[in-house]
């Protein structure tokens, strides 16, 4: 993307995504935590950036997102909007931040969006319906998010496939198709098999589903800034792909990643799916 087409894009709304999705422009997302990478990511294109409490393992050195704090996510939060200028925002609400009751989960949404954050994001299904419901109807855009949730990881037992039984696959339509009717916008499925993402999509046309392995029939993708540019050590998950792989500045790795999300080459069925 060059310069003059930077300077001319005009900032993504809920709208926009939405027109996104009905025309069937995949939807584009990267994790970011400061506003460096931020204002890297915009530029190169990206539509949504999430502040996502996996900066718990990445920035912080934890072994799992349990311990991040709502300051932090505000501090985090706070960061990125400084360093970005058209990309849409959504920030995680970590665990404990809205479990107790509604009003804790309000209050927490409320902290995050007047740091700039334009949509929040909660883990998990069932219980979690009327939450989005009741913030939603006071007028926070709600990204839910089903599969693995790794504030569950303990519970789940490690980062573990979910719904590969046809019971948790009905479960995870069920949920899916509850926080839909609740009003959330968007939905993250996490590392379940294709079938099972596509299967979600079907059910709910008008969500817009984010896949991080969960195959390409979502309306988006998502992946951690970190694992895709192969700056995370150790052993990746196969959903990841590395974009730096192919050469050139962190810059020219996010815009394949956008060119490859949109034109539908990412991800690759027999490679990055389950």
């Amino acid at each position: 993307m060059n310069t003059a087409v930077e300077s001319a894009r005009k900032p993504v709304t809920l709208h926009r995504l939405r027109e996104m999705h009905a025309k069937g422009e995949k939807i584009t997302m990267l994790t970011a935590y400061d506003a460096t990478f931020a204002r890297l990511v915009d530029e190169a294109g990206v539509d949504c950036i999430l502040v996502g409490d996996s900066l718990g393992m990445l920035v912080q050195g934890h072994t799992s997102t349990v311990p991040v704090t709502i300051e932090e996510m505000v501090y985090h939060t706070r960061c990125v909007v400084r360093g970005n200028r058209t990309a849409w925002v959504i920030g995680d609400l970590p665990f404990g931040s809205y479990q107790e009751n509604r009003e804790q989960a309000l209050r927490s949404s409320v902290a995050l969006m007047q740091a700039g954050a334009q949509m929040v994001k909660l883990e998990g299904g069932g219980w979690t319906a009327e939450t989005v419901h009741f913030l939603t109807e006071r007028g926070i855009p709600v990204c839910a998010h089903l599969g693995l949730t790794p504030q569950s990881v303990h519970a789940l037992g490690g980062y573990r496939i979910q719904g590969r039984d046809q019971a948790g696959a009905d479960t995870m339509r069920r949920h899916a198709k509850e926080l839909t009717e609740a009003g959330a916008a968007m939905m993250v499925l996490e590392l379940m098999p294709s079938a099972v993402a596509s299967q979600v999509q079907a059910d709910n046309p008008g969500l817009m589903t984010i896949g991080i392995g969960a195959g390409g029939a979502t309306a988006g993708q998502v992946l951690v800034l970190h694992d895709m540019l192969h700056f995370t050590r150790g052993k990746l998950p196969r959903f990841v792909r590395n974009f730096a792989a192919e050469g050139g500045t962190a810059d020219d790795a996010v815009r394949r990643y956008v060119a490859a999300v949109k034109d539908g080459s990412f991800p690759d069925e027999s490679v990055h799916s389950y």
